[in-house]
Formats: structure tokens, C-alpha cells, sequence
């Protein structure tokens, strides 16, 4: 049975199948994000665009400081650092819990002392000391399945059962850290979608999403917004992304995905409301 709630920091966030999800708002602080590098790279535009995003009803604000576009160059710790951390202490009394996306532990490690409320680690808690590095605080954490790395995991991705080994990873890091002593309440899973995957193999775990879900028992996190799949499966450049990507948001949360990652917050709980509000078990 899925869990009905997500232990987040200092936040406990409703997941309970039946209800709306929740909205993830994407805060990139970086020159280089496939979709809005550098428009809030400013600490004060993060800021606004933070204030905006709350005010259009988003849930978590998700914050990321190195751009993990395919092909891209890997940040060093120190710079990833110095754009991450001023965002989440000039955020962490919005009222909304705070993520962070990164896969360095020791980036990990600074921004819970800074009280962030989750992790979300598109490496799924893979690299040497990671699991460590949350163990013992109360942050959410988000295990997400990646082949191979950002700069080259889109260079002919291939599968013999994508879904089957996707479940099979996730289900594998979610026992190591359940070993290690993880409380059940504070995971979430996310197949990844765009991470080493062709359009293709996208779809076929967007259409499984559900089994999933069932499989593991965990609150599963979906993240299409503007990617390369919606312009595929759409003929629409990056720019006229944004239906296709509220379509993408309302399949996932059919398919009973409880956390849906977004650019586009007011659109995305406008569409995911009046879903719930016409569902007929609602």
C-alpha cells in the first residue's frame, strides 16, 4: 500500500492517493538550464520568482544550481555551492518546503545544515557518502533513476525492459536505504523521465507509472515539464512547450504520480485542480 503522507524536513506533505497532487516548482539559480538558464541566476530574480511562484499555489519549491542538460560540463562544488545555499537561507521561512537538486554529497550535507526539507538527487543516492550524508536528518528524499551521466546519457540509451530495470534500481536503492536506517515516510521515487531514456522508453514508463507506484509503494515523483519528449511527441520547439507539458502533468497524476515537477506553476494547479475536481471518485 503507498504511503499517505512524505515526511519533508519540517513540512509533512499530503501524498494520499485520491487527492490533487502536489506541485513542484522548479527554481533554477544557473546560466546554463536547458529551459530558463540565467533568468533567475540573480539572487533577488530567484527570490521574485519564488514569490511568484508561491502566490500561483505551488507546494515545494525545488532549487537547483547546476544544470544537468545532456552533454553538459559538471559544476564544481564550490561554485554549485555559492549559488545554492544564499537561495535556500533567503527562502527557508516562505512557508513552503525547500528542495534541493543535487548529487554531491557533501553540497547535500550544507544545504541541510541550512535546513533545506529534501533532496532530490537525480544519481539516486549512488555516489560515495550520499546515503550517509542524509541519514541521519529528517529531509524528504527523492531517488531518481539516471543511465550513465548527464553528458553522455542521451547518446543511444538502450534497454532490454526499461521498466522492469527502472523499478529494479529504484527498488534496490530504496532497500539500501532503508538499511541504512532511513525512515520509509521520508522517500519518494522518480523513473527519471529524459535521464538516459529515448522518447520512446519515456512513454513506456509514463503508460506504467501506476505499476510502479504499486510495486515499490512509494509516492512517485514525475518531471516532463518542456523536455525533449514533449517536443517530440508534440512537433513544438522548447518555447511552445507548455501544453504539452500540462498534458504530460494530468497522464502522470492519472496514472496516480503524487509529486508532479514543473516550470509552469499557475497552469499546472489550475489543470491538476479542476482534474481532481471532475474526477468521479472525487
Amino acid at each position: 500500500m503507498t504511503q499517505a503522507f512524505l515526511k519533508c524536513g519540517r513540512f509533512r506533505l499530503s501524498v494520499q492517493q485520491g487527492r490533487r497532487p502536489l506541485v513542484m516548482g522548479i527554481l533554477n539559480v544557473t546560466p546554463d538550464s536547458f529551459s530558463d538558464g540565467g533568468r533567475h541566476q540573480r539572487l533577488d530574480m530567484a527570490l521574485t520568482h519564488a514569490e511568484q511562484m508561491i502566490a500561483d499555489g505551488v507546494d515545494i519549491i525545488d532549487i537547483g544550481g547546476e544544470s544537468t542538460r545532456p552533454g553538459i560540463a559538471p559544476l564544481s562544488l564550490e561554485e554549485e555551492l555559492e549559488r545554492v545555499l544564499p537561495v535556500i537561507y533567503a527562502l527557508r521561512d516562505c512557508g513552503k518546503p525547500l528542495s534541493l537538486d543535487t548529487y554531491k554529497p557533501a553540497v547535500m550535507r550544507e544545504a541541510l545544515l541550512a535546513e533545506v526539507d529534501m533532496i532530490n538527487d537525480i544519481n539516486g543516492f549512488r555516489a560515495e557518502g550520499a546515503i550517509e550524508a542524509v541519514r541521519d536528518s529528517e529531509a524528504g528524499l527523492c531517488v531518481m533513476h539516471m543511465q550513465g551521466q548527464p553528458q553522455t546519457m542521451q547518446q543511444a540509451p538502450q534497454y532490454h525492459d526499461v521498466v522492469g530495470e527502472v523499478e529494479a534500481f529504484l527498488q534496490r536503492q530504496v532497500d539500501l536505504m532503508r538499511q541504512a536506517g532511513i525512515a520509509r515516510e521520508r522517500i519518494c521515487i522518480d523513473p527519471g523521465f529524459g535521464f538516459g531514456k529515448t522518447v520512446e522508453h519515456n512513454l513506456a514508463l509514463l503508460k506504467n507509472t501506476r505499476r510502479l507506484i504499486r510495486q515499490l509503494g512509494l509516492p512517485l515523483l514525475a518531471g516532463m515539464s518542456r523536455k525533449s519528449m514533449i517536443g517530440a511527441v508534440t512537433g513544438k520547439p522548447l518555447e511552445r512547450r507548455m501544453a504539452g507539458s500540462i498534458g504530460a502533468a494530468l497522464v502522470a497524476a492519472q496514472q496516480g504520480a503524487m509529486i508532479i515537477r514543473v516550470h509552469d506553476v499557475a497552469e499546472t494547479v489550475d489543470a491538476l485542480t479542476l482534474w481532481q475536481a471532475g474526477r468521479e471518485d472525487a
